[in-house]
């Protein structure tokens, strides 16, 4: 929730900013160069994003693709001149993805959108089996009864959505007394199913799996056409797969009707060991202030359901091509300007975390850090994050702005810090002055975040070029700025139970997997 939200206009009546109805010339020749090399012909977000996720792809922690796009970027950075290295934060576990081929063989033949969950095993080659549901049961006891039945199985623990219509669409055309009808009996069967699953226990998977299960499938529908969530496998011998929410539903149906299903999977994947995890750091070496930074950043990592196009590689593109604008038009900047493309975001911020941790001396210097990590659209709103004396460093910076980049965005005064969010997290917790930059939220929420159709065409080319361009002007403002940007915090609002609100806090990088 925003707890004041501000428009531009509005905020150029407070006394820091320019006089209500005046802008600031946008003469400066720094922003005009960065306009004319980021919003012309001669940007490169579309070559640049088009390579990353079509050619390179997914880039899972641990994955030969993540690798591939650290290399990447450290070519890109050295072909343009700009100082780049790789900082090793840890390790994580090593897997390469093959193919996944699921077919229907029986009670009638049908190939199926699958696909085996992050880190899931292979098979050795294809395998067949029946269907049965997670079963329905009292107790322990009879789960341990029932477990025979898995041997040789597929076996289903999520409950088949009843439409793969979103609401929408149902609330549009459909008649009101079906909507709620749908609605009503969806909900009761949700409840139903999440109770039988928790009487399962925590080890269900593993029980059924040393019972002999040759798989397990699940859906994870996002509420819109077409697509799911695609998340990891919690198997460590069989397959996991993820169905789309129209075959998952076709087979749980033929399994609870007890029509006889039958599945071949061929599905492969390689264990790769623990391998080495790196960030990426870009630098423009500051010539006046050099101890002190201005900080771009975005995670490189992604979930490997699709591309991981808009999570989180515009994000990437963004803030490479930012450089380069940086590099061309402002390239011996008044403070450092680093640029951080970070590791393990998806497994709790881990690459940002480890470079706060091991580089407190930019913590301590950060004039301003700027996060991008969520989609294609142009960047609309700017929290503060309870930063009091930071709303009037933005008024001045976006007062410099072409209206064409400026005029959609909502600053948040002074806004709440954010409790979970992204990157720019393990710079505010120690009160260092990190902020989100951020596109519409809910279209990517729906439709590309984490799911399977997070893919190149997915993106808005035109909003990308947009939000590296305005990237590049904040990072040269900031840096230029005379004044410091104060840490100074609002008092934070009580949370639910009452009791006063503390400030988020800084937790310790994990730079391991998890004890398999």
């Amino acid at each position: 929730m925003r707890s004041m939200t501000v428009l531009l206009p509005t905020l150029l009546l407070l006394p820091a900013f320019p006089a209500a109805g005046q802008r600031m010339p946008t003469d400066d020749p720094v922003i005009k160069r960065i306009w004319d090399e980021g919003m012309t012909d001669r940007s490169q977000v579309a070559a640049l994003a088009q390579v990353l996720t079509d050619s390179i792809g997914p880039r899972l922690s641990g994955s030969p693709g993540y690798d591939a796009a650290v290399d990447w970027l450290m070519a890109r950075y050295q072909q343009w001149g700009i100082a780049a290295r790789k900082e090793r934060y840890g390790t994580w576990r090593g897997w390469k993805r093959g193919y996944s081929h699921l077919d229907l063989v029986a009670p009638r033949q049908r190939t199926l959108e699958g696909l085996i969950l992050a880190w899931s095993p292979g098979t050795a080659g294809p395998v067949e089996g029946g269907v049965v549901l997670a079963p329905d049961v009292a107790d322990q006891a009879a789960f341990q009864a029932w477990l025979p039945a898995a041997k040789g199985k597929f076996v289903l623990m999520s409950l088949a959505e009843p439409t793969c219509r979103p609401d929408e669409n149902w609330e549009r055309l459909a008649r009101p007394e079906s909507v709620e009808r749908m609605k009503s009996q969806r909900d009761l069967a949700r409840r139903a199913w999440s109770a039988r699953i928790r009487r399962l226990g925590d080890g269900a998977i593993a029980a059924m799996e040393d019972a002999g299960a040759v798989g397990v499938l699940t859906s994870l529908w996002s509420a819109g056409w077409g697509v799911n969530k695609v998340f990891n496998a919690a198997t460590r011998r069989v397959p996991m797969l993820d169905l789309s929410c129209e075959d998952y539903g076709l087979v749980f149906r033929l399994a609870e009707r007890s029509q006889g299903p039958r599945l071949r999977l061929d599905a492969r994947a390689e264990e790769l060991g623990d391998r080495p995890m790196f960030n990426v750091v870009g630098e423009l070496k500051g010539t006046t202030l050099p101890d002190e930074y201005v900080l771009l950043s975005a995670h490189l990592d992604s979930w490997d359901g699709a591309s991981g196009a808009t999570d989180n590689g515009t994000g990437t593109v963004m803030m490479l091509e930012a450089m380069r604008l940086l590099k061309a038009a402002y390239p011996n900047p008044k403070r450092t300007i680093l640029v951080g493309h970070w590791g393990g975001e998806e497994q709790g911020l881990i690459g940002s975390r480890a470079f706060a941790e091991d580089n407190p001396k930019v913590v301590d210097g950060l004039q301003a850090s700027f996060n991008q990590d969520n989609g294609t659209w142009r960047i609309e709103y700017i929290r503060m994050m309870g930063l009091t004396g930071a709303g009037a460093h933005f008024g001045r910076w976006l007062a410099q702005l072409p209206a064409e980049i400026e005029g959609l965005i909502d600053l948040d005064l002074p806004g709440e810090p954010e409790r979970g969010g992204s990157d720019h997290m393990s710079f505010l917790c120690a009160g260092a002055p990190a902020f989100r930059l951020q596109s519409n939220y809910p279209d990517y929420r729906q439709y590309t975040w984490h799911t399977n159709r997070d893919t190149y065409d997915k993106l808005i080319v035109d909003d990308l070029k947009n939000n590296a361009t305005l990237a590049a002007m904040l990072a040269y403002l900031a840096s230029e700025d005379p004044a410091r940007v104060p840490r100074d915090r609002r008092v934070l609002p009580p949370g639910p139970n009452g009791q006063p609100a503390s400030w988020p806090a800084c937790h310790t990088a994990r730079r391991a997997s998890p004890t398999r």
